[in-house]
């Protein structure tokens, strides 16, 4: 079976892993700072924080920027569950803003009118769909002029770079960026994520939130009499200074992530060459296209989705994935969008009110895309899309 993605692990991934076993720090230990300096100096932030999964950071930077009761966050329709649910986990209010069709990254002018509408925006999270990364100037003078802290979900954009050169997670257009480390993304930690930030004060916030709210580095204290005994600071004091959580991640994990980075250019690079071959396959069909062609040596490459009119094809896009499962391919579809989930619904969201998003979801269909993919096995999936929707 090939699938729509999987992750890739050799011998020396899982050495690292062996390595960080016989190490005797399993949590809490050197190998998160290392994966931590690893990753801002990759990306060109000033601090990172390593977290438990990208969910749990997205938790957290909604709580950094402010979010919670009587706020909202705006984010996209189209992406994981979890980027809305921040605004509800921090006990603020989710708003969506359209996409732009031919991105299907968050519209700019959708952006606008949503801000418009909801004063109480403390927070705007644009997702770099597939790995291609949002208008990130656009979406930032918006949010500037409404006073919203801009946090980039960028779960799907590991590697993925601006126009002008710069990689996403720099924060050139935010104060925070959230990464995932899922098996499927482009590189895997088992579960885990990282926000980087150039805020030392939102740095220090979310190690403190990372860790039950403990204070860190060197967060004075807030009851001073109580640190002191005979004239020194007490070793053992520590002060819980605010709720927070224990989204630490492993050093099993980070182990496991530092090895998988030393091959983070060629997984892209390979996936990007395998885009390059489906776009010229698909481009002249007429009743499918890719969903994303504009930007493609600036993204991270994280899905190859297409945009197919069952109609005219004659089939169901139900039918189509199970003659694909038939001739040994996966797919799948990223994604439903999150106001048409039954427990957005209930919450009073429709998705009809996002027709772009609405559009888009009816023709989308994710196919094979991974680092281990063969040449062969593209060609497989790709005779048989032209087969079946001749």
């Amino acid at each position: 079976m090939i699938p729509y993605g999987k992750h890739h692990i050799d011998e020396d991934n899982i050495q690292a892993v062996v390595d960080v076993l016989r190490s005797g720090a399993l949590t809490q230990g050197p190998a998160i700072e290392r994966f931590e300096q690893t990753v801002a100096g990759y990306v060109g932030a000033k601090f990172a924080v390593a977290i438990s999964s990208g969910t749990a950071g997205l938790h957290l930077a909604a709580l950094t920027a402010g979010v919670g009761p009587g706020a909202s966050l705006i984010t996209s329709p189209i992406t994981f569950v979890a980027s809305a649910n921040a605004a509800l986990y921090a006990g603020g209010r989710p708003v969506f803003a359209d996409i732009d069709p031919g991105t299907v990254n968050m519209s700019p002018g959708s952006l606008k009118e949503a801000l418009a509408k909801n004063s109480d925006a403390r927070a705007v999270v644009p997702v770099h769909f597939a790995g291609l990364p949002c208008d990130m100037p656009a979406i930032k003078s918006a949010s500037d002029k409404a006073g919203a802290v801009v946090i980039e979900d960028a779960a799907h954009a590991l590697g993925a770079r601006y126009p002008d050169g710069r990689r996403v997670g720099s924060c050139a257009h935010s104060l925070m960026t959230v990464f995932s480390f899922h098996p499927v993304k482009a590189i895997a930690a088992g579960e885990g994520g990282v926000i980087t930030t150039n805020d030392e004060p939102t740095y220090r916030k979310l190690l403190r939130l990372r860790s039950h709210g403990i204070n860190k580095l060197d967060d004075p204290f807030q009851l001073p009499e109580e640190a002191v005994t005979d004239g020194v600071q007490a070793p053992w004091y520590y002060e819980m200074q605010e709720l927070g959580f224990n989204y630490r991640i492993t050093d099993i994990q980070c182990g496991l992530a530092l090895s998988q980075f030393k091959n983070l250019d060629r997984f892209i690079a390979r996936r990007r060459d395998l885009v390059k071959v489906y776009d010229k396959a698909f481009s002249g069909m007429h009743n499918c296209r890719p969903a994303q062609v504009a930007g493609r040596d600036q993204s991270g490459h994280h899905l190859y989705v297409l945009r197919i009119d069952f109609k005219a094809a004659g089939l169901s896009r139900g039918r189509l994935m199970q003659e694909l499962k038939a001739r040994q391919i996966g797919s799948q579809v990223h994604y439903i969008p999150v106001p048409a989930q039954p427990y957005y619904r209930r919450l009073g969201f429709k998705p009809e009110d996002y027709p772009k998003a609405w559009n888009y979801y009816q023709e989308a269909l994710s196919i094979p895309l991974f680092y281990d993919l063969t040449d062969a096995q593209q060609n497989h999936v790709i005779t048989a899309f032209k087969e079946l929707l001749a």
